[in-house]
């Protein structure tokens, strides 16, 4: 039999690639028959990537063991959700949880460049490519760039790409900005759920007064906050927020991204596990779609462990495994993510009361509290 040119081939080197790559490299026992596939890095100077990442205790955890954890992080110790015009609340600590924080708040920039410079200490082959990669399979996976062709045992999709098998539209597109607060409150993270779409603001990594703002509303909203003058956005940010935190001042441009959950099949075909972005695109709501990425990561790298010393045999029933242990905790996290946004933006007044009244009993019954809290800290574990 004919010998691929990699054992593992990795298209796309976001977060998720990256670590899968970082992974995987530990435990082969020749980790330059693992090559990733990505673009090149920006130059420096460039324009920054205006996204902040949410990640949970549990991402913490894994990205500190690649020693790819990021000097500007700030923490996220009580969570307050809360809907405007609605009765109840409910905050979240880390200390029923029996952990010391929930999570961080770090730049994505921050994080992918400390992850190839990790990358670039390995064996693993970084292939700069300017477009995504095609793959397509026959007796092994078949990865085509413009100007070369690579076979590999197994090809793994990651980062930057979009599953199509099921989807949804939310008619919604997410506001990325920075706001100062003239009364911040430390290590405080909000999420508000509005009629036209959640709000979120997150304790900035860069500075203390600071917050990353995530809101979501209609496009043609999201285009109107997007263009209107600093001072109008301003007072229509703290007409949807609240003034709880004082006056927030917009200290960044606006950036708009359209939002839809995407997902398909874990194996879409023979030689292909699919990963992160790849296997399913959330919601930004809760910030869970790059921890449930960081999930896959290592459970992919548990499955195929024995397979990488003997990479000969067939990946398939290592494959398998993957999927009867990824396919829980990835229905559940995407149905959280997909419920929450359309049930809180709801016009119907009942809906409303009923989720408000939700909100105020999580905040009165740990029993009511601590599973979901508990799913969005580490997921679902089986």
């Amino acid at each position: 039999m004919t010998r691929p040119d990699f054992d593992i081939a990795i298209c796309g080197a976001g977060p998720v690639g990256c670590a899968v790559a970082l992974l995987l490299q530990a435990q082969h026992p020749n980790p330059d028959r693992i090559a990733i596939f990505g673009q090149r890095p920006a130059a420096q100077g460039s324009r920054l990537d205006p996204r902040t990442l949410a990640l949970n205790h549990g991402s913490q955890q894994l990205l500190q063991q690649l020693r790819a954890w990021p000097t500007l992080a700030a923490a996220m110790q009580t969570v307050h959700v809360s809907q405007k015009g609605r009765l109840g609340r409910t905050l979240i600590t880390p200390q029923e949880l029996g952990v010391t924080t929930l999570g961080h708040v770090v730049n994505y920039d921050d994080l992918v460049s400390l992850l190839r410079q990790q990358l670039h200490r390995t064996a693993v082959q970084y292939i700069e490519v300017e477009h995504p990669v095609e793959v397509h399979s026959q007796q092994f996976a078949h990865i085509s760039t413009p100007h070369n062709h690579y076979t590999a045992r197994l090809a793994v999709q990651s980062d930057g790409l979009r599953p199509t098998q099921l989807t949804r539209e939310y008619n919604q597109h997410a506001l990325l900005a920075t706001v100062q607060s003239s009364r911040p409150k430390t290590q405080w993270a909000y999420e508000r759920f509005t009629s036209q779409g959640p709000l979120a603001l997150l304790p900035h990594p860069n500075q203390n007064d600071c917050y990353a703002l995530v809101w979501c509303n209609s496009p043609e909203r999201t285009h109107t906050l997007a263009t209107m003058s600093p001072q109008h956005f301003e007072h229509e940010l703290i007409a949807q927020f609240g003034a709880r935190l004082g006056r927030l001042k917009l200290v960044s441009e606006r950036f708009d991204f359209a939002l839809a959950l995407a997902a398909g099949p874990i194996l879409p075909a023979p030689h292909r596990v699919a990963v992160g972005n790849a296997a399913q695109t959330l919601h930004p709501v809760a910030g869970q779609g790059l921890n449930l990425g960081l999930r896959d990561a290592a459970q992919l790298t548990l499955s195929l462990r024995p397979w990488l010393a003997q990479s000969q045999q067939s990946v398939q029933p290592y494959l398998d495994n993957y999927v009867n242990q990824r396919q829980p905790d990835r229905w559940v996290t995407g149905a959280i993510t997909d419920f929450l946004p359309r049930i809180f933006a709801t016009s119907s007044p009942l809906l409303q009361h009923a989720c408000g009244l939700g909100l105020l009993s999580m905040d009165l019954l740990a029993t009511a509290r601590l599973p979901l809290a508990r799913q969005l800290l580490q997921g679902l574990r089986i």
